[in-house]
């Protein structure tokens, strides 16, 4: 939005231009202030102030003005970089190699994902025989003219006819749902609006799925999400007239997801969104207007329905198994207590099940690294998978297909695709990438250090592997712990340039993810998130202490969760650190539960709702509150947020750029890097990202004081 000279003073002094002045490297920052007005609330008698709350309302001149001119102050100073240019071309060329994923079979065709290398969404592709001729069945990029419209799922009906698939909008959470004629290749007139955190899930000729009731014009990214329903839409019909199959009043602040057999025979039905885990429900479909029975209750678990084979349903859950277990039950009697095991928990964390070829594969984490099995349907196990390394495993086929693909990648390890031989346990290659990196050059360990109360962090490291243990190498260290979300070995091109320039990507695994089970997850959560930030403080003293590195040669980054890692890491120890990237972070831990679905974050977080104990708690580490104003230097910060982010929302990270810049700690600078036409990441368009990780990896590398070369 552009602004005349006349409509910024009306703004009544909101946003002012200039007031602050630093220096790096001969690059003068002029920060915008933002007014600092009198809004507090009271906690338990503490009264807090938030003086820039109006900050939070993305829908104003004033607010937009601030954004302009930030995002002005951040490009003037990227574009002085000297070598940002020349690093955005080279992750350009890298980035220029066909992709393609992994292949799977619907109704005796093949599908696949691929991307010729620079288009802005992977295309879905379909042939007729594996080896056959591939032709385009839904290419993305031509529903919008930049790149910003991504498809984000799709479902083909039980008979083969359909294909019902969703699209999102500039990153958004907000999904809408089309469908498709797979044998005219025409769109119906079938068209869902409003719809969030779903599938269409097929029965008869009509779907199941999720949505919200339209949200107030211009509230749609930040208002709180409520009354999350369950429909069924009929083919042909208008979504006006779709029939409500599921609500609960009771609990407008949860979600509720349906799921029905491939056999068409049952629906099941999630609640979550309280506790750590979910209610599950249960529908017979073969009989009109049958009851909704609930199979699991307690929300500190999770319960999910695999698959139904003939008169047995299969479920994964970590009910009195924290690692996770494999469980059936018959149709009869499908309530929790009458669940058996098929596979017990094991040592180790199960991670994911796919039935195939009449035969189970069995996923687990073993330090963090995949690792795959083969059991029969009544669990006995019959091998294992060798896999090429230590590494990540995603396999895809069908129960009733010996036909079996799986893809695998490491952090040196691209993307490569292999077709599995379940019954001799031979993998042949089917696909493997030429990317411009000489995998040969590089080394990944894997280190365990002790954190501050003793625990063992695994953390991996790659790097050249003629590194010197000398101190002076510039390390990238990646953090997230939260949400029972396991870090594990993967492949990015955006890495490259800077491993190849002699930098060090670290990844620590700490406490707060799923790497080992649920235990784990806790240990990260509510009075004990202390625990995450101690794990990343302690891996960086571990490289400092092994020689791997230095504080001047250190920068921290992570997204979302991970950017409130950062945020609390750098108020903690800024010393540490030499420069930070908070991405998409949760920034206000007092107010994050107010915006969109931040109310589901509860069971990590904990809110300062809940009692005076949790509220101190909360506040004693909130990023935004926390900020030093003393003359303590912080390192060069680069914060990231998008201003159609509806799952983190941007108001997060605008009132801790507007207090960090207004506080006094020292010269080093405090940017922000706010996209347009973005969300919290999924979907965004390659152009949009390889500028975007040029200018991260340009600031990061510029005051760690590399030399790179390209």
């Amino acid at each position: 939005m552009k602004l005349t000279l006349t409509q910024l003073i009306l703004l009544g002094g909101i946003f002012m231009l200039g007031v602050s002045c630093t220096k790096k490297a001969g690059t003068d920052i002029s920060y915008p202030a933002a007014e600092k007005q009198n809004v507090a609330d009271d906690y338990f008698g503490v009264e807090i102030a938030d003086s820039y709350r109006w900050l939070e309302d993305d829908t104003t001149q004033a607010v937009a003005a601030w954004v302009k001119s930030e995002n002005e102050i951040t490009q003037n100073y990227l574009n002085q970089i000297p070598f940002r240019d020349k690093l955005k071309q080279r992750l350009t060329d890298i980035v220029n190699y066909e992709k393609i994923g992994t292949p799977f079979k619907k109704h005796g065709k093949y599908y696949f994902y691929k991307n010729d290398g620079l288009q802005n969404q992977s295309v879905l592709y379909v042939k007729e025989t594996i080896d056959g001729e591939a032709s385009v069945l839904l290419d993305p990029n031509t529903l919008s003219d930049d790149g910003t419209v991504a498809l984000s799922g799709i479902s083909f009906s039980n008979n083969g006819k359909y294909l019902a698939y969703k699209i999102s909008r500039s990153g958004s959470d907000w999904n809408e749902i089309f469908v498709l004629d797979l044998e005219t290749r025409q769109l119906t007139n079938d068209h869902i609006q409003w719809a969030k955190f779903t599938g269409a899930s097929w029965q008869g000729d009509g779907f199941y799925y999720s949505a919200y009731d339209s949200p107030d014009k211009g509230k749609e990214f930040s208002n709180v999400n409520e009354n999350h329903k369950i429909y069924y839409h009929k083919l042909g019909d208008n979504q006006s007239n779709d029939k409500l199959a599921y609500k609960n009043a009771e609990y407008p602040k949860r979600f509720y997801s349906a799921s029905v057999s491939d056999d068409e025979r049952f629906l099941f039905i999630s609640e979550a969104g309280t506790g750590r885990g979910n209610r599950l429900f249960m529908q017979d479909l073969r009989k009109p207007n049958s009851p909704v029975v609930e199979l699991a209750s307690d929300y500190e678990y999770d319960y999910a329905p695999l698959e139904v084979i003939d008169n047995t349903i299969y479920f994964m859950t970590n009910y009195n198994a924290p690692k996770y277990k494999l469980a059936k039950a018959d149709i009869s009697a499908p309530k929790l207590e009458a669940w058996k095991d098929v596979v017990p928990e094991s040592e180790n964390v199960l991670s994911g099940v796919e039935f195939v070829a009449g035969q189970l594969i069995l996923v687990y984490e073993q330090d963090v690294a995949r690792h795959a099995y083969v059991y029969s349907l009544d669990g006995n196990l019959k091998h294992e998978v060798e896999l090429p390394t230590l590494g990540s495993v995603g396999f895809s086929g069908d129960k009733d297909d010996d036909e079996i693909f799986y893809a695998f990648s490491s952090f040196t390890f691209p993307n490569t695709i292999y077709k599995y031989d379940i019954e001799n346990n031979k993998s042949e290659l089917y696909i493997a990438p030429k990317v411009q990196f000489n995998s040969a050059d590089f080394i990944t360990e894997q280190v365990f250090y002790p954190s501050k109360d003793g625990t063992k962090i695994p953390m991996f490291l790659t790097y050249k592997k003629d590194l010197k243990l000398d101190g002076t190498n510039p390390v990238y260290l990646y953090g997230y712990g939260g949400f029972n979300v396991s870090l594990n070995p993967g492949f990015s091109t955006m890495r490259i340039p800077f491993l190849e320039n002699g930098g060090i990507y670290a990844q620590a695994n700490l406490r707060g993810g799923g790497e080992y089970g649920e235990e784990w997850h806790i240990a990260g959560t509510k009075m004990q998130k202390q625990n995450v930030f101690d794990d990343f403080i302690a891996a960086a003293e571990y490289l400092i202490e092994k020689k791997y590195t230095n504080s001047s040669k250190i920068a921290i980054a992570g997204g979302s969760n991970g950017g409130l890692l950062v945020g609390a890491c750098v108020n903690q120890r800024p010393e540490l650190f030499r420069v930070a990237l908070p991405q998409v972070g949760v920034m206000d831990m007092l107010r994050y539960h107010k915006f969109t679905i931040g109310w589901n974050w509860a069971s990590d977080y904990g809110t300062s709702d809940d009692d005076k104990e949790m509220f101190e708690y909360l506040y004693a580490y909130s990023p935004l509150h926390n900020i030093k104003n003393d003359g303590t230097p912080y390192p060069a910060i680069l914060i990231t947020t998008a201003d159609h982010d509806d799952r983190v929302v941007p108001a997060h990270s605008f009132k801790y750029a507007a207090t960090l810049q207004a506080a006094n700690t020292s010269d080093a600078p405090k940017l922000i890097r706010i996209e347009t036409e973005a969300g919290h990441g999924a979907g965004k368009p390659i152009s949009k990202t390889l500028q975007e990780q040029a200018d991260l990896y340009s600031f990061v590398m510029y005051n760690l004081d590399m030399k790179p070369k390209f």
